[in-house]
C-alpha cells in the first residue's frame, strides 16, 4: 500500500488533490440532486422540473443555485481536512467523512422538511404551495433549495472530526 506523505513529489500531491476535489463534488452533486427528488416527492403540487424551463429568469435562478452549491463543496473540500499519511483511497475518499457527509445530508434534510411545514402551518395567510403557479417562483424555491444543501455540505466537508 502507498503512503502521501512528506516524501510524495508535488505533483502527486496536486493530482491528488484534483481527484479529491472532482470525487467529492460529484457525491455532493448527487447528494444535491437526491435532495431535489426528495423535496420533489413532498411536494407534488410543485413540479418543479417541468416549471424552471418555462422562464429564462427560472433557468437562471437553477444554474446560479447550482454554481453557488458546487462553490461550496469544493471550497468545503479544499479548506477541510485531509487524512496526512493513509493511503491512497482514504487521502480521495476518506470513509468516515463522507458517512459525516451524508448523515449530515440527510438530518439536515428531515430538519428542514420539517421546520418549513411547521411554518406553512404557522402562517395560514402565506400559502406555501402557490409558487407551484409561477416558474420564477419555482426557480426561486430550487435556488434556496440549492444553496441549502450546498451550506449543509460546505458545513460536514470542513467539520473537524
Amino acid at each position: 500500500m502507498s503512503v502521501i506523505g512528506q516524501d510524495s513529489s508535488f505533483y502527486v500531491i496536486v493530482l491528488l488533490w484534483v481527484a479529491r476535489v472532482a470525487i467529492w463534488t460529484f457525491i455532493c452533486t448527487l447528494l444535491a440532486w437526491l435532495g431535489i427528488r426528495v423535496l420533489d416527492a413532498i411536494t407534488p403540487h410543485v413540479y418543479a422540473r417541468e416549471r424552471i424551463g418555462e422562464n429564462p429568469m427560472s433557468v437562471g435562478m437553477f444554474i446560479a443555485g447550482f454554481v453557488i452549491l458546487v462553490g461550496l463543496v469544493i471550497h468545503g473540500v479544499v479548506t477541510g481536512p485531509v487524512v496526512v499519511g493513509a493511503g491512497w483511497f482514504q487521502t480521495l475518499v476518506d470513509p468516515l467523512r463522507l458517512s459525516l457527509v451524508a448523515v449530515s445530508f440527510f438530518v439536515s434534510l428531515l430538519l428542514g422538511i420539517v421546520l418549513l411545514r411547521v411554518v406553512d402551518k404557522l402562517t395560514p395567510k402565506i400559502p406555501f404551495s402557490s409558487i407551484g403557479q409561477n416558474s420564477t417562483a419555482v426557480g426561486a424555491y430550487v435556488f434556496g433549495c440549492l444553496v441549502f444543501f450546498g451550506l449543509i455540505m460546505h458545513a460536514s466537508l470542513v467539520m473537524p472530526l
